[in-house]
Protein backbone atom coordinates (compact mmCIF):
# COMPACT_ATOMS: atom_id res chain seq x y z
CA UNK A 1 0.00 0.00 0.00
CA UNK A 2 1.50 3.32 -1.00
CA UNK A 3 1.50 6.35 1.23
CA UNK A 4 -0.56 8.12 -1.43
CA UNK A 5 -3.39 5.66 -0.88
CA UNK A 6 -3.31 6.29 2.87
CA UNK A 7 -2.78 10.04 3.03
CA UNK A 8 -3.65 11.30 -0.46
CA UNK A 9 -0.09 12.61 -0.81
CA UNK A 10 2.37 11.20 -3.33
CA UNK A 11 5.51 10.92 -1.23
CA UNK A 12 7.59 9.95 -4.28
CA UNK A 13 6.67 13.25 -5.95
CA UNK A 14 7.50 15.06 -2.71
CA UNK A 15 10.90 13.38 -2.48
CA UNK A 16 11.61 14.23 -6.12
CA UNK A 17 10.83 17.87 -5.39
CA UNK A 18 13.02 17.75 -2.27
CA UNK A 19 15.91 16.56 -4.46
CA UNK A 20 15.35 19.76 -6.46
CA UNK A 21 15.51 21.83 -3.24
CA UNK A 22 11.77 22.55 -2.94
CA UNK A 23 11.26 23.71 0.67
CA UNK A 24 7.45 23.49 0.43
CA UNK A 25 7.73 19.84 -0.63
CA UNK A 26 9.95 19.20 2.37
CA UNK A 27 7.42 20.90 4.63
CA UNK A 28 4.69 18.58 3.30
CA UNK A 29 7.00 15.57 3.69
CA UNK A 30 7.80 16.66 7.25
CA UNK A 31 4.10 16.87 8.10
CA UNK A 32 3.49 13.48 6.47
CA UNK A 33 6.11 11.74 8.60
CA UNK A 34 6.17 13.71 11.85
CA UNK A 35 3.45 11.87 13.78
CA UNK A 36 4.48 8.48 12.39
CA UNK A 37 8.09 9.04 13.48
CA UNK A 38 6.99 10.42 16.85
CA UNK A 39 5.06 7.28 17.66
CA UNK A 40 7.75 4.93 16.34
CA UNK A 41 10.66 6.64 18.11
CA UNK A 42 8.76 7.04 21.38
CA UNK A 43 7.72 3.40 21.44
CA UNK A 44 11.16 2.18 20.41
CA UNK A 45 13.24 4.33 22.78
CA UNK A 46 10.71 4.97 25.60
CA UNK A 47 12.65 8.19 26.13
CA UNK A 48 10.31 11.15 25.41
CA UNK A 49 13.13 13.66 25.76
CA UNK A 50 14.85 12.13 22.71
CA UNK A 51 11.87 12.08 20.37
CA UNK A 52 11.94 15.64 18.98
CA UNK A 53 15.69 15.60 18.47
CA UNK A 54 15.57 12.24 16.65
CA UNK A 55 12.69 13.33 14.42
CA UNK A 56 14.63 16.47 13.51
CA UNK A 57 17.82 14.51 12.81
CA UNK A 58 15.95 11.96 10.69
CA UNK A 59 14.10 14.51 8.58
CA UNK A 60 17.15 16.77 8.32
CA UNK A 61 18.99 13.88 6.69
CA UNK A 62 16.08 13.51 4.24
CA UNK A 63 16.33 17.23 3.44
CA UNK A 64 20.10 17.30 3.13
CA UNK A 65 20.62 13.98 1.33
CA UNK A 66 17.40 12.92 -0.45
CA UNK A 67 19.47 11.36 -3.22
CA UNK A 68 20.49 8.64 -0.74
CA UNK A 69 17.10 7.03 -1.31
CA UNK A 70 17.85 4.28 -3.85
CA UNK A 71 14.30 3.20 -4.80
CA UNK A 72 15.10 -0.36 -3.63
CA UNK A 73 12.41 -0.08 -0.94
CA UNK A 74 9.45 2.08 -0.01
CA UNK A 75 10.31 5.62 1.09
CA UNK A 76 8.81 4.82 4.49
CA UNK A 77 11.21 1.88 4.87
CA UNK A 78 14.14 4.22 4.18
CA UNK A 79 12.89 6.92 6.57
CA UNK A 80 12.09 4.50 9.41
CA UNK A 81 15.49 2.85 8.89
CA UNK A 82 17.19 6.22 9.39
CA UNK A 83 15.09 6.87 12.51
CA UNK A 84 15.78 3.40 13.91
CA UNK A 85 19.56 3.70 13.52
CA UNK A 86 19.53 7.18 15.07
CA UNK A 87 17.37 5.90 17.95
CA UNK A 88 19.75 3.02 18.64
CA UNK A 89 22.73 5.37 18.58
CA UNK A 90 21.02 7.81 20.96
CA UNK A 91 19.98 5.02 23.33
CA UNK A 92 23.50 3.65 23.33
CA UNK A 93 24.90 7.12 24.03
CA UNK A 94 22.59 7.66 26.97
CA UNK A 95 23.08 4.09 28.23
CA UNK A 96 20.41 4.38 30.85
CA UNK A 97 17.25 2.44 31.34
CA UNK A 98 13.82 3.98 31.30
CA UNK A 99 11.63 1.47 33.04
CA UNK A 100 9.05 4.00 34.15
CA UNK A 101 7.63 6.28 31.53
CA UNK A 102 5.83 9.35 32.85
CA UNK A 103 2.27 8.75 31.68
CA UNK A 104 1.36 12.46 31.94
CA UNK A 105 4.22 13.31 29.64
CA UNK A 106 3.26 10.48 27.32
CA UNK A 107 -0.32 11.71 27.14
CA UNK A 108 0.91 15.16 26.16
CA UNK A 109 3.22 13.67 23.57
CA UNK A 110 0.77 11.40 21.82
CA UNK A 111 -2.19 12.99 20.13
CA UNK A 112 -4.97 10.43 19.98
CA UNK A 113 -8.05 11.57 18.03
CA UNK A 114 -10.15 8.51 18.92
CA UNK A 115 -13.64 9.12 20.20
CA UNK A 116 -13.63 6.99 23.39
CA UNK A 117 -10.95 8.87 25.25
CA UNK A 118 -11.22 7.02 28.57
CA UNK A 119 -10.94 3.60 26.93
CA UNK A 120 -8.10 4.79 24.74
CA UNK A 121 -6.18 6.09 27.73
CA UNK A 122 -6.69 2.80 29.53
CA UNK A 123 -5.53 0.87 26.46
CA UNK A 124 -2.55 3.20 25.99
CA UNK A 125 -1.55 2.74 29.63
CA UNK A 126 -1.81 -1.03 29.40
CA UNK A 127 0.08 -1.12 26.11
CA UNK A 128 2.84 1.16 27.34
CA UNK A 129 3.33 -0.88 30.49
CA UNK A 130 3.34 -4.11 28.48
CA UNK A 131 5.78 -2.71 25.90
CA UNK A 132 8.15 -1.71 28.72
CA UNK A 133 8.77 -5.43 29.23
CA UNK A 134 10.18 -5.77 25.71
CA UNK A 135 13.62 -4.92 24.35
CA UNK A 136 13.98 -1.95 21.98
CA UNK A 137 14.34 -4.34 19.05
CA UNK A 138 11.14 -6.18 20.00
CA UNK A 139 9.25 -2.88 20.51
CA UNK A 140 10.38 -1.73 17.05
CA UNK A 141 9.07 -4.95 15.46
CA UNK A 142 5.72 -4.61 17.26
CA UNK A 143 5.42 -0.92 16.38
CA UNK A 144 6.30 -1.33 12.70
CA UNK A 145 4.07 -4.39 12.28
CA UNK A 146 0.92 -3.31 14.08
CA UNK A 147 0.98 0.48 13.95
CA UNK A 148 2.62 1.06 10.56
CA UNK A 149 1.42 -2.09 8.75
CA UNK A 150 4.85 -3.05 7.46
CA UNK A 151 5.80 -6.54 6.31
CA UNK A 152 8.56 -8.55 7.97
CA UNK A 153 10.66 -8.00 4.84
CA UNK A 154 10.33 -4.20 5.15
CA UNK A 155 11.06 -4.37 8.87
CA UNK A 156 14.16 -6.46 8.19
CA UNK A 157 15.39 -3.70 5.86
CA UNK A 158 14.73 -1.03 8.46
CA UNK A 159 16.36 -2.95 11.31
CA UNK A 160 19.17 -4.16 9.02
CA UNK A 161 18.75 -7.80 10.01
CA UNK A 162 17.52 -11.03 8.38
CA UNK A 163 13.77 -11.52 8.04
CA UNK A 164 13.99 -14.59 10.28
CA UNK A 165 15.43 -12.40 13.04
CA UNK A 166 12.36 -10.17 12.76
CA UNK A 167 10.14 -13.26 13.04
CA UNK A 168 12.08 -14.43 16.09
CA UNK A 169 11.79 -11.02 17.75
CA UNK A 170 8.05 -11.01 17.05
CA UNK A 171 7.70 -14.52 18.49
CA UNK A 172 9.47 -13.56 21.71
CA UNK A 173 7.65 -10.21 21.94
CA UNK A 174 4.28 -11.93 21.61
CA UNK A 175 5.29 -14.51 24.19
CA UNK A 176 6.27 -11.77 26.67
CA UNK A 177 3.07 -9.79 25.98
CA UNK A 178 0.97 -12.92 26.46
CA UNK A 179 2.72 -13.64 29.78
CA UNK A 180 2.16 -10.02 30.83
CA UNK A 181 -1.54 -10.18 29.90
CA UNK A 182 -1.98 -13.46 31.78
CA UNK A 183 -0.27 -12.03 34.87
CA UNK A 184 -2.49 -8.92 34.74
CA UNK A 185 -5.64 -11.08 34.67
CA UNK A 186 -4.70 -12.80 37.93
Amino acid sequence: MSTKAVSGVDEYALLGAIVDGDAKAFEAFYKLYYSRLLRFILRTTRQPELVEELIQETLLLVWQQPQRFTYNSKISTWVFGIAYRKALKAMSKNAKRFNDLDMDELSETIDDPMADLAQNIENQDWLNIALAHLSADQRAVIELTFFHGMSYQEIAQILDCPENTVKTRMFHARKKLHAFATAMEH
